[in-house]
């Protein structure tokens, strides 16, 4: 069998082709969730806690000081970057949430199969030669 011929029955299996439709969904879904995140729930998150946006917060290794985190970063101070973090945080949160719902909405809409129906276990072979022998002595 050739390389190409075994690259293609690789290529085609069903896992294969679902890892990959699976893998370019959670890129676009990542967009939308970084989205939501930046763009929705982090301005009010801040806003309640008085107006902080966590993506500028951080704390300066350095020995100078600057007046923001875009100069600090230009002139190369060592930066603890701990909203970043938060952020990530949050933005994991809600990706863990999502997956969770639509993997238990998929298997809400999932359809049960039906049980297997049990078949009454073989009689065994002593009981059928008594039932035989108790036959053939009542006649």
């Amino acid at each position: 069998m050739s390389f190409l011929q075994e690259f293609k029955e690789f290529a085609m299996k069903g896992n294969v082709v679902d890892l990959a439709v699976g893998v370019i969904i959670g890129g676009a879904f990542q967009k939308i969730v970084d989205s939501l995140v930046k763009d929705m729930l982090m301005p009010i998150i801040g806003k309640l806690l008085g107006g902080v946006d966590f993506k500028h917060l951080y704390i300066n290794l350095g020995d100078k000081t600057f007046e923001t985190m875009e100069a600090a970063e230009k002139a190369g101070a060592p930066l603890f970057k701990y909203g970043v973090f938060v952020n990530s945080i949050i933005d994991f949160m809600i990706v863990a949430m999502a997956i969770f719902v639509a993997i238990k909405a998929m298997n809400k809409l999932k359809r049960e199969e039906p049980a297997p129906v049990e078949e009454a276990p073989a009689e065994p072979e002593d009981v059928k030669l008594l039932r035989e022998i108790r036959d053939a002595l009542k006649k």
